[in-house]
């Protein structure tokens, strides 16, 4: 058994955005091999590269430890996916459309993943405020796979 630290960004901007986010938290919660999850605090953002007259996000990101054997990163991608669906998450997934539920993996350990759907880590993670501003508050000093700089020396930027 291997345990490793996966991040993952959630955001919902379409119905109860907080039950949206309640709920992926059970979720990644169910998925942690100690049934841990930490979250940063939930944040309201204004959508970016979306269709006109978007709804605002609220968004955050969670930390779980889990299993490499039993959530390899394509796995635990699949699974993130089908709980979008399960949300009301279209499954054509149009690229920022308006979502009850968006889950993105941001890091996986220390890997860099980058094949046809799965690429990690996420490749607009260090670009995109709503990730970085919730991300500083759980890991302020990680590096993401492929940087340079910290989350906190990113977020800065």
């Amino acid at each position: 058994m291997s345990l490793v630290p996966v991040g993952i960004a959630l955001g919902s901007n379409l119905g109860d955005r907080f039950a949206e986010l309640d709920a992926a938290a059970s979720f990644l919660r169910s998925l942690s091999v100690d049934g841990r999850i930490r979250e940063a605090e939930r944040i309201e953002t204004e959508p970016v590269d979306c269709p006109p007259y978007s709804p605002p996000f609220l968004n955050s990101v969670a930390e779980i430890r889990i299993d490499t054997e039993v959530l390899p990163p394509s796995v635990l991608l699949a699974k993130l996916r089908a709980f979008e669906r399960e949300r009301g998450r279209s499954p054509d997934r149009v690229a920022n459309a308006p979502r009850p539920l968006d889950l993105d993996i941001i890091y996986y350990a220390c890997l860099s993943i980058n094949e046809p759907g799965l690429i990690i880590p996420h490749p607009r993670a260090h670009e995109r405020r709503f990730v970085l501003e919730p991300l500083a508050q759980l890991r302020p000093d990680l590096v993401l796979p492929g940087q340079c700089k910290t989350v906190r020396e990113l977020l800065a930027d």
